[in-house]
């Protein structure tokens, strides 16, 4: 039996923090080829997750959130966001399905997040065009931080 206690929780946290990414991933399946993937992913405000979708294989993805608060946006082609919520179990809201296919992103509003995350395997890392054309890459720093503002607006409503 593999326990996810407040220790796993917090050591993940902890070399998220270290992290340059911001984030870092706990994974329970012993083989990148397994069918089922399975990990902790510990992530921390101003971590960058670029706008995504899991095609060819098509693969739906799971999250629950097990501590913190996370916004989860799904997008249209044109990168209008099409559906926001925010997961914070203290407020009965603990998780999303994403389906296949989907843009979508997350951006971490809480220090301490960390998700259950759940998606068919094997692991194969994203080809480029599984990542949204109209969002910035990781390298452009200053892009990604005008579009982290326009996340955090649209959370506020003052977009």
């Amino acid at each position: 039996m593999i326990l996810i206690n407040e220790a796993l929780l917090n050591e993940t946290t902890e070399r998220a923090k270290q992290s340059p990414r911001l984030r870092m991933n706990h994974n329970f399946h012993e083989r990148l080829d397994d069918p089922v993937n399975r990990m902790l992913n510990a992530l921390e405000p101003d971590t960058y997750i670029r706008p995504h979708r899991h095609l060819d294989p098509d693969k739906d993805e799971i999250f629950l959130l097990l501590r913190g608060r996370v916004a989860v946006f799904l997008f249209e082609n044109d990168g209008n966001i099409s559906r926001m919520q925010i997961l914070d179990p203290k407020e009965g809201v603990y998780g999303a399905e994403i389906k296949a296919g989907t843009w979508h992103s997350l951006l971490v509003l809480e220090s301490g997040s960390v998700i259950y995350e759940i998606k068919e395997g094997p692991f194969a890392p994203l080809a480029a065009d599984h990542f949204a054309p109209w969002s910035p890459a990781p390298e452009e720093a200053e892009a990604v931080r005008a579009y982290m503002e326009i996340l955090t607006k649209a959370i506020s409503g003052t977009l």
